[in-house]
């Protein structure tokens, strides 16, 4: 077994593999902007959401309380 020659390279085998190893790179760059962005826009919503209908107010009364001492 150890004395089979070993199998040939193709000879551009560096070249494609640094040309896939940085395609990946720059999809993952774009996968994390996009995340970020996507989570600075969710962000954004929110504290939009927050401002617009205050939901740390309590609501007003359905009803009006009933009055004692009459």
């Amino acid at each position: 077994m150890l004395d089979v020659p070993p199998a040939p390279v193709p000879a551009d085998l560096v070249a494609r593999a640094t040309d896939r190893g940085l395609r990946l790179l720059r999809r993952r760059r774009a996968l994390h902007r996009a995340g970020w962005l996507l989570l600075l826009a969710a962000a954004v919503a929110f504290a939009v959401w927050a401002a617009v209908v205050e939901p740390w107010t309590v609501p007003p009364a359905e009803t009006t309380p009933e009055i004692e001492g009459w």
